[in-house]
């Protein structure tokens, strides 16, 4: 057996923060692994699969110098940390998960969880103008309001602009029940909810009121330049070209643009282009311009959200048979 198939924890306190109340988390590694965890006191035996163990072994190791740190380990946490080292093994968990963006007003520590997200906020301290570009629960749309309410904070930026597009109601709300605000409110509930989630109620009301932070959908950009702001253009699949263009155009002085949005999730007529395929075409090797590319693995949600992740790009991909009908 080779020796980088035992572990040896260094003490029985550390050891026990490590293992889980009634190994818990050790049986989460070997389900998750495929490996086995055999545990004598302070030592852990792994037997499986030479390639499973070693990353078990870099795994124990990167956990136990969390616990140092003084940071608790949640099975989550323990499901992060296996798909980054799965990915790279070499990977150091501290640089991630102590990256802290924003502490929000509850004491929540917002920080990356996969190596996709740590360069994803890298390159929107780093850039511009940056696309976060991948499927539902990767984080882009949360980590860049971080981000955001993190400058605003530092008085980095004076204000935070959010916006939409309306594309499932065609940008035309001539026919919903209310006035202007009541009509668009709908499609950009999801940015009040994540503004909500960070800052104190009060507080959050406070700087809507107030304009400092703005919540519009993107038809009500046209013909605006916006100076010392921090812009985040969330379902950008949902943008024409022209839109987008328009858009990236509205940038002043001060100001930075975070762009994100799914291109499996394009509500546009059939035969209209989104414009966020087209700016990934048009804006690549551009100076200041970032793109981020997320996948099912970088998901942050509930774990059936990446398991129905999979499933739909797997029945994507799926060759259909002569007569088979696809619905929707």
């Amino acid at each position: 057996m080779s020796p980088r198939e035992q572990f040896e924890v260094e003490t029985a306190e550390l050891a026990a923060q490590l293992f889980g109340q009634q190994n818990k988390h050790l049986k989460l590694i070997e389900k998750k692994l495929g490996i086995r965890l055999g545990s004598k006191g302070t030592r852990l035996h792994l037997t499986g699969e030479q390639s499973q163990v070693q990353i078990g072994y870099r795994l124990l190791e990167e956990l136990c110098a969390l616990l140092r740190e003084g940071m608790p380990i949640y099975p989550t946490d323990i499901e992060y940390a296996i798909r980054i080292l799965s990915s790279d093994s070499s990977t150091n968990l501290k640089d991630i998960f102590f990256d802290t963006v924003f502490v929000s007003a509850r004491n929540k520590i917002i920080a990356p969880k996969s190596l996709a997200q740590k360069n994803y906020i890298d390159n929107i301290r780093q850039n511009d103008v940056v696309f976060g570009i991948g499927p539902a629960g990767t984080g882009k749309t949360y980590l860049a309001m971080a981000m955001g309410v993190a400058a605003l904070m530092r008085k980095e930026v004076s204000r935070i602009v959010l916006v939409r597009p309306a594309v499932e109601a065609g940008e035309k709300l001539g026919f919903l029940p209310g006035d202007l605000a009541e009509k668009v409110n709908p499609y950009l509930r999801p940015l009040y909810d994540a503004l909500y989630d960070m800052l104190d109620l009060d507080k959050a009301r406070n700087l809507v009121d107030t304009g400092v932070v703005e919540v519009a959908p993107l038809a009500f950009m046209r013909g605006r330049t916006l100076n010392d702001a921090f812009v985040i253009l969330d379902e950008a699949q949902n943008t024409t070209a022209e839109q987008m263009k328009m858009f990236l155009t509205r940038l002043g002085f001060g100001s930075r643009a975070v762009v994100t949005g799914d291109v499996t999730q394009v509500d546009l007529p059939r035969d209209v282009h989104s414009g966020l395929m087209h700016a990934t075409d048009v804006l690549e090797g551009v100076p200041g311009i970032a793109f981020n590319q997320f996948t099912d693995v970088d998901v942050v949600r509930h774990p059936i959200v990446q398991s129905i992740v999979q499933a739909y790009q797997a029945s994507e991909r799926r060759v259909l048979k002569p007569g088979r009908r696809v619905l929707g």
